[in-house]
């Protein structure tokens, strides 16, 4: 049997408070069951007790409000589930992001001083290349980078073959202000098709000197440490872009996934006969 109650009696059968359910009537989440148009005075039917739970547990999860909504709106269960499964996937991808995390700041606390590291310089020519490029935050960074990827990936074409490993680059901006342009690209021969956001173009030469990251993304910022250090000790750093180059693993593998960072530099008779080819 349905009863309307008011809605100190909802929020307190409910655990959302009454701010909360003002809020949620607002923005259409959860509407009362009737508003006094004289008071506006908001009661709620005791039939959407179980509706205003679920609101609660999935706000308790974190889920944003309006994919809440998508959620309850739902037209039908395909539809709910997936919305919901959705959402778990994300969380799913932030707790293995956070075990890397707490995996990497323990390691951090246990090692009293990181081992030197070994260094490559290397000479890159300019690139054909497909590619996406557009401003990013650092918080948006991993669901933008494997879209772009998978996008770059499905426009490649048998005419225009992939001619080097995926890679990156990154400009001033996106580290010191938290957004910046990020480039996207695969290296390919000929002249590729370029539809949606993605664009043929050439990628510039650059001098480089480049450390091998392997491991989590977690740690990554460890390797720009010790590359960064390297860089300013022996003052060669220069303006520009830094950039990432994503080797595929050999087949059978079980090493993790290697990252060669690249830091822009000036060639030197210091550092000339250490370079590697590109």
């Amino acid at each position: 049997m349905s009863v309307l109650v008011s809605i100190g009696d909802f929020s307190r059968m409910t655990y959302l408070s009454v701010k909360a359910l003002r809020h949620y009537h607002e923005i259409g989440l959860l509407q009362p069951a009737r508003v006094d148009a004289c008071t506006g005075y908001r009661s709620y039917d005791t039939t959407q007790v179980a509706a205003a739970q679920v609101i609660r547990r999935f706000r308790d999860l974190g889920m944003p409000l309006d994919q809440v909504k998508e959620v309850v709106s739902a037209p039908d269960l395909e539809s709910r589930n997936r919305a919901i499964v959705g959402y778990l996937q994300e969380m799913e991808d932030h707790l293995d992001r956070t075990r890397d995390t707490v995996t990497s700041l323990r390691a951090l606390l246990g090692q009293p001083a990181p081992p030197r590291r070994e260094v490559h310089y290397r000479t890159v020519a300019a690139t054909r290349a497909l590619a996406i490029c557009e401003k990013v935050s650092m918080d948006e960074l991993d669901g933008w980078w494997a879209a772009a990827f998978d996008e770059l990936h499905q426009h490649r074409t048998p005419g225009s073959p992939q001619s080097g490993p995926d890679a990156a680059l990154y400009d001033g901006a996106f580290f010191e202000a938290g957004r910046g342009q990020v480039t996207a690209f695969v290296p390919v021969s000929g002249t590729p098709a370029a539809p949606g956001r993605t664009e043929v173009t050439e990628i510039p030469a650059a001098e480089l000197a480049v450390m091998i990251h392997t491991g989590s993304f977690a740690d990554l910022d460890t390797t720009y440490a010790a590359l960064g250090t390297i860089v300013a000790e022996r003052a060669i750093g220069i303006t520009g872009p830094i950039r990432e180059y994503y080797p595929p693993a050999a087949p059978g593998a079980e090493d993790p996934q290697r990252i060669e960072v690249g830091w822009p530099i000036f060639r030197t008779r210091i550092n000339s006969p250490s370079a590697t080819p590109g």
